[in-house]
């Protein structure tokens, strides 16, 4: 069935683009909350990831960005540019920590480079060391996307705000390899002033697992603001997924993972993240002290994850056809996008490559958009096939 019609979707084909997550941030592992060495994220065990993601055929891959141990986003992404082969990358970018002419070329770089297999996850959430007020960081966000927009668009670029005021500048040198308008912008917030920016500038609407009526609100929500603006916009889910070829061996690996976990301890890794005190991850939290005893806050959705994980905090549980069927439950309501991970990493990737990304109808969003040029060489994709 397709979306209600009170949720507009851009990409109205019943197809998904379904993405994997490299643990950039020190966020893999076989018992939720114990470090272990081989799975730090060294360029060694995070590109195995991409590159794993890469050859079963996942469309997409975040790599998100955080100031804990690991790998910068945009660094790392220049390097998996030329180790992959078909998959896009959803770089996380956290807004203001790059001078924004700078960025802008950087982003035109990487995209040559990659020939347009990148998007962009457009991050507001405090910098490093800094406090500042949601009204401040969203601005500033605002008017960066505004800038890099019109890099993208326009031959020169001349810009007057609260935060940059930059004279005439040739926008020759940050031309993207992608066109009419760039690189696709992810962006996920659940704050009104968070809502408000996506549905002005970004392409797709990022959500965190929630029980299905208040996914729906908030994507009704957006949809209205996008409309205000004249635009239709995508929406997508950020979860994790446990899937083994029964329910019970499915729910037993969930217990599994949290079995070591010391709630002291997971506060502590929780508490590390810049986002720790969004109104998202308070909102995860409160979901998780509705749950039921196992930690289920509605069929099939654990929110266990979330004891040692700021963020995304819950994962689909079940077996190959449950987990089908709840993605399709989301696609439904208009949903895109999915952006899945679980622990471990490279496992949980090859597992549900396996069971269910072969039954997936998928795309890209950027080729689905028109974003890249004609000339530009189409990849088939590998979904399905084991290798």
């Amino acid at each position: 069935m397709n979306a209600p019609p009170s949720i507009p979707i851009r990409t109205t084909p019943r197809i998904a683009e379904v993405s994997w997550f490299s643990a950039l941030c020190s966020d893999d592992f076989e018992y939720l909350g114990v470090p272990d060495g081989s799975l730090r994220s060294s360029f060694e065990h995070c590109s195995s990831i991409v590159k794993k993601a890469d050859e079963l055929g996942y469309q997409n891959v975040l790599l998100p960005s955080g100031f804990v141990p690991g790998q910068d986003a945009l660094g790392f992404a220049f390097s998996m540019a030329v180790l992959t082969k078909q998959i896009n990358q959803l770089v996380a970018l956290r807004m203001g920590e790059v001078h924004p002419p700078m960025l802008a070329r950087a982003i035109s770089s990487l995209d040559h480079i990659a020939k347009g297999r990148l998007a962009l996850n457009i991050i507001s959430s405090d910098m490093p060391g800094l406090k500042e007020s949601n009204e401040e960081r969203y601005s500033r966000s605002d008017e960066i996307i505004q800038f890099l927009k019109q890099c993208w668009t326009q031959e020169t670029v001349e810009f007057h705000g609260r935060f940059y005021d930059f004279h005439p500048l040739p926008t020759d040198p940050v031309k993207p390899y992608q066109q009419n308008g760039g690189p696709l912008l992810y962006f996920g917030g659940i704050s009104p002033m968070a809502q408000a920016l996506c549905a002005k500038h970004c392409d797709v609407f990022l959500m965190w697992p929630e029980t299905t009526p208040l996914l729906t609100e908030t994507m009704r929500g957006v949809a209205a603001q996008a409309a205000e603006h004249d635009r239709k916009i995508d929406f997508g889910l950020r979860i994790h997924v446990i899937v083994r070829e029964t329910e019970s061996e499915a729910r037993e690996a969930a217990r599994k993972l949290v079995s070591k976990l010391d709630d002291t301890k997971g506060l502590e890794i929780k508490s590390r993240s810049q986002d720790s005190k969004s109104a998202g991850v308070l909102r995860q939290d409160a979901l998780r002290e509705a749950a039921d005893d196992e930690g289920y806050i509605e069929e099939h959705i654990w929110s266990g994850i979330g004891r040692a994980r700021s963020g995304c905090g819950s994962a689909i549980v079940g077996d190959p056809d449950q987990v089908y069927a709840k993605l399709q439950s989301y696609m439904d309501l208009g949903m895109r996008s999915f952006i899945l991970s679980g622990y471990p990493h490279l496992e949980e990737c090859d597992l549900f490559a396996k069971y269910v990304l072969p039954r997936m109808q998928t795309c890209r969003l950027n080729e689905v958009q028109g974003r890249l040029p004609k000339e530009t060489p189409v990849t088939p994709l590998t979904t399905g096939k084991r290798k």
